[in-house]
């Protein structure tokens, strides 16, 4: 099979397009054709080494899927050949990754494809959906009339954010840096959007939030995030998720904190189980057969030009190059 794959970490010019052997599916694994596979940050920030997970090379990275089934293990029953597929949680902890043309895969980490979805669509909103999901409900407990601001509309993560608040009933506030970008917040369905920039965004905040005598909900997508502003604008027992920044040091007075019962809360979603996984997934699925919900596709990458996608990613993550809305997806 092709694949993109480096031999050892390093920039994204360590990435090699050439011939691996084809995995066979073990008993309790399926093969699937990858029809598209989508990148994340945690994707370069393994190639590069600066997550140590590839110790094994050759290493292909990417965690996200989606395509269709060609063989099924003896002892699997969740699918059979011919079921088009998604899923992410792949290239961590010795698992293949998905910058390839198959993958054997345990099925615990796949999920049927709705007719609504296309493979470039489902693989785009594997890991960032899997994440909104995972920190809205599992760990932030969101409810229907809840008041949510997320911090960056149009970023992977937060897109999906914004969608899944509105689906589950939530008032939504979101930022973004350009008219064209803050209408595509508004076409997600944000109830409000304002530029991350305006001198009176504090001002903003408070006016939203104000009916609901402040925020149930922040979700925190920079890398830098600034924890004291956020405190100051939540209602008692608010929660605020942070999601990025592995080298960010937080700093807050612990008084406006502890005595309005507010949560701060940090999760990974790859550290969630298959169980958890497989629960989002589901409404997922049902949100997207409904239209509930669309992804962000920013660019459009072959396999042979995998490297540029990762340089692209690595210069809007790290960079903040400004040059990509909406998710990257290589299409082996």
């Amino acid at each position: 099979m092709r694949a993109a794959y480096i031999t050892a970490t390093g920039a994204p010019e360590q990435i090699t397009v050439g011939e691996l052997p084809t995995p066979e599916p073990g008993p309790d694994e399926v093969l699937v054709r990858i029809r598209a596979a989508s990148l994340n940050p945690i994707d370069t920030y393994i190639r590069s080494g600066t997550i140590p997970m590839a110790q094994k090379f050759p290493y292909i990275p990417g965690c996200d899927l989606a395509g269709e089934i060609t063989a099924v293990g003896g002892k699997v029953t969740k699918f059979k050949v011919g079921d088009r597929v998604w899923g992410t949680n792949q290239s961590l902890f010795g698992r293949q990754g998905t910058f390839a043309e198959y993958i054997a895969v345990d099925p615990g980490w796949l999920y049927a494809t709705p007719d609504e979805l296309t493979d470039t669509d489902a693989a785009a909103a594997s890991l960032v959906g899997m994440t909104a999901h995972l920190g809205l409900f599992l760990h932030g407990n969101l409810k229907a009339g809840e008041y949510l601001f997320v911090n960056g509309g149009t970023g992977g993560v937060g897109s999906m954010v914004i969608q899944f608040a509105k689906a589950a009933g939530a008032k939504v506030m979101t930022t973004a840096g350009t008219e064209e970008k803050r209408q595509l917040c508004r076409d997600l369905g944000a109830d409000v959007v304002v530029d991350y920039k305006s001198p009176t965004l504090e001002e903003e905040i408070k006016a939203f939030a104000e009916p609901n005598g402040g925020l149930d909900f922040w979700w925190e997508t920079q890398r830098e995030p600034t924890i004291e502003r956020s405190i100051g604008h939540m209602k008692k027992r608010g929660r605020i998720v942070v999601m990025a920044g592995r080298d960010a040091k937080l700093s807050f007075t612990l008084g406006p904190f502890y005595v309005n019962d507010l949560k701060l809360i940090g999760f990974a979603m790859f550290n969630a189980s298959q169980a958890e996984q497989q629960a989002a997934a589901d409404e997922m699925n049902f949100w997207a057969q409904q239209k509930k919900w669309k992804a962000l596709v920013g660019k459009e990458f072959s396999l042979d030009d995998a490297a540029a996608a990762h340089a692209l990613q690595e210069a809007n993550t790290l960079q903040k190059a400004g040059t990509l809305t909406g998710k990257i997806v290589v299409l082996p």
